[in-house]
Order: C-alpha cells, then structure tokens, then sequence
C-alpha cells in the first residue's frame, strides 16, 4: 500500500487534509513535526488535536506527546520511531498517512537514509564554548559545505547550542560517513499545500493572536514550574524561544509578538525553500491549493492513489 504524504509550510492547512483523508480512507496519521513529540507543549506546537476527530470519529495519530520536554529528540531516533509506526499501520491494513512541515524528517523517511547516532563531543564543545551565533552558523555552512551536506535542519539552527550541535553532528559525520541505507525507502504520493504568501502572512499572524488567548504564556509558565531550565525550552525555538525570554523578562511582551511574528514567517519561507529543494533532489510533490475545499483535495488525492494502482 503506498503511503499518502501531506506536507506544506505552517499554518497551511496540512492536518485538516490529512485527517479528511485518513477519515475517508481509513487511515492512520504520522507526523512529521519536529517539536510536537514532546508532551505539554500543545498550543506552542500547534497540535491541533481537536482536528484529529472527523464526525466524532477519532483518527488515530502516531508520534505525537511521545518524549519529555527539556530533552532533545532527534532524527535518529525520528527514523526508528516512524519506522515501528508505519510497520504496525501497514501490519493492520490501514493507509498510513504522514504528515507535517519537518522537511529533513520527511525526507529522511522517504529516501530511507541510516543515521548514526552522534555522541556528545565535549572537547569539541569546549573549544566552541563563548563563539556567536553568527560564528557558529558560519563554521556550520562550511562543514555542510565540505560534507556536502542537506541532512541538517537550518530551519531549527537559531540557538547558540543548537548551532553547536548541529557543528557536533556535520563534525560527527565527515569523520564517519553516512553508510549505505539499511532500510528501502518509502513508496508515497507528496501532497504539497500550496498558500500565497499574503494569505500566509495572514493565517500566521491570526494563529499566533489565537494561541496567546489560548493560553500559550500560561503554558510555558508551567513548564518552567515544573523545574525545567528556561534555556531548554529556548532550545527549542520560535514560540517557546521568544515567549520564555518574555516570561524570564528578557523581553516585553510587545518585542515577544513582534520577534515571534517574524521568526515565524521566516521559518515559513524556510520551509518552502526546503520543499522545493525536495523536488530538486527527485521528488515529485503533487501541489494543491490550500484555499480548495478539502472535499475537493480529497478527491483529488483519491484520483492519484487510482492513477498509481
């Protein structure tokens, strides 16, 4: 059975296909979001989990609330999770469906790479210990550079630490070349949503307004009562970067919507190059317009799952 796979930058729409499908086709959702693993960080994740019941049917989903927060899941771990989910979806005859805006962890399932799982390097972490971001990030792009390197996530690099872990990682895998993938890659149909830029902007901003009503203050406030270390939760990127440096009184709350807002469209953008660089590397994304109703998109997945037969 070939896999359904939904993706697209944020705020497009991708769980509400995704669920629509898997409600029509008996399906099962995996996803694909690097930061909606960790349990308690619902509404800066966007997890959505009212989307997950189509006419009080719940859909199953795979991968999500799956790791503690203040850790730090990864891609290694990623690919042997996805790969005992989808196993056990296909095992059960049900239409695996993946779907999320993490373009390294998408592709990585789909072309099937092995990963080794890189060790904490701390000589190589005492001399990076003091360096910049902006120092960091150039000494990243020059590894990438000489590994020839699209297996790391710039989307996620914002961070000192994060960049020195990624430094870690290029460093790890010049040395001990990725091998030969041990796993087949993944036979799926792309479903790319497709968004203007204008509209993206909008739903952006709107969803951001929206999740600091819900409460998203309020709930990076627990999770720093709960005892973990504000620059862990900074770790992690836009929302729970920008709104624990609010919390901790780096910021106003002003500077924290006008820094988040912008780090969120950026990270849109990203996404799109990621995507498109996909298609460079092979991959055939099937491009719908997110403003088409989602009987419509349904049906038009429906058609591609015939068309492949």
């Amino acid at each position: 059975m070939k896999m359904i796979t939904v993706l697209g930058p944020t705020a497009c729409g991708k769980t509400s296909l995704a669920t629509a499908l898997a409600a029509a086709m008996d399906g099962e959702i995996i996803s694909a979001d690097s930061r909606q693993v960790y349990r308690r960080m619902d509404i800066g994740t966007g997890k959505d989990i009212a989307d997950y019941t189509i006419g009080g049917r719940q859909i199953p989903y795979h991968l999500i609330d799956i790791a503690e927060p203040g850790t730090k899941y990864n891609l290694f771990r990623y690919q042997h999770d996805f790969r005992r989910a989808y196993d056990d979806i296909r095992a059960r005859g049900k239409q695996p469906i993946l779907c999320g805006g993490t373009g390294l962890y998408i592709e990585a399932v789909l072309s099937g790479y092995r990963l080794a799982s890189v060790p904490e390097n701390k000589q190589l972490r005492a001399t990076l210990e003091g360096k910049s971001l902006e120092e960091l990030t150039a000494m990243l792009e020059e590894l990438k550079r000489r590994n020839g390197s699209n297996m790391h996530n710039r989307t996620d690099v914002d961070t000192a630490k994060r960049a020195i872990r990624a430094i870690e990682i290029e460093t790890f895998n010049g040395e001990h070349p990725t091998v030969a993938a041990d796993t087949p890659p993944i036979d799926s149909i792309i479903i790319g949503i497709e968004i203007s830029r204008y509209e993206r902007r909008k739903r952006i901003t709107e969803r951001l307004k929206q999740r600091l009503e819900d409460g998203m203050v309020e709930e990076i406030r627990q999770l720093l009562d709960s005892g973990i270390a504000a620059e862990d939760l900074i770790y992690y990127g836009l929302e729970y970067k920008y709104v624990t440096e609010y919390v901790i009184g780096r910021t106003t709350r002003e500077e924290m919507f006008g820094l988040l807002e912008t780090a969120i469209h950026q990270f849109a953008k990203r996404q799109m190059t990621w995507f498109r660089g996909m298609e460079r590397r092979g991959f055939k994304i099937n491009w719908i317009e997110a403003s088409v109703p989602t009987a419509e998109k349904v049906e038009t997945v429906r058609q591609m799952m015939l068309a492949y037969r």
